[in-house]
């Protein structure tokens, strides 16, 4: 058998990638498809309220909204994500996340 460098999703099939992990009540939901020294493939669901608090990342890590809406934190700045946008967290740079509603996000993290 091959390996396979992203796992926990269909291979050779096509799916919306938001509906590959689901809202949890008073919870944040995470599905690692890829994780590696170079890279960081996670989908997170988010409900209303739920927060990832400030922390740094040695990689540039980017957030593409997926459903909902949420709050981006980067160095004390707060940037509104709505479903289809994105922005790069650089490395190294203090960021958090909020769900302002329930909010999914495929996060991107490349690192050095």
């Amino acid at each position: 058998m091959a390996d396979k460098y992203i796992r926990n999703v269909d291979m050779a099939s096509v799916f919306p990638l938001a509906d590959q992990v689901s809202y949890q009540p008073g919870q944040i939901v995470s599905k690692t498809l890829a994780q590696n020294r170079a890279l960081s493939l996670t989908l997170f669901a988010f409900d209303k309220g739920e927060e990832i608090s400030t922390h740094e990342s040695s990689g540039d890590a980017m957030v593409i909204a997926l459903d909902g809406i949420g709050e981006i934190t980067i160095a004390g700045e707060k940037f509104t994500l709505h479903a289809g946008e994105c922005i790069v967290m650089p490395a190294k740079k203090p960021h958090a996340v909020m769900a302002i509603e329930q909010f999914k996000m495929f996060l991107v993290v490349v690192f050095p």
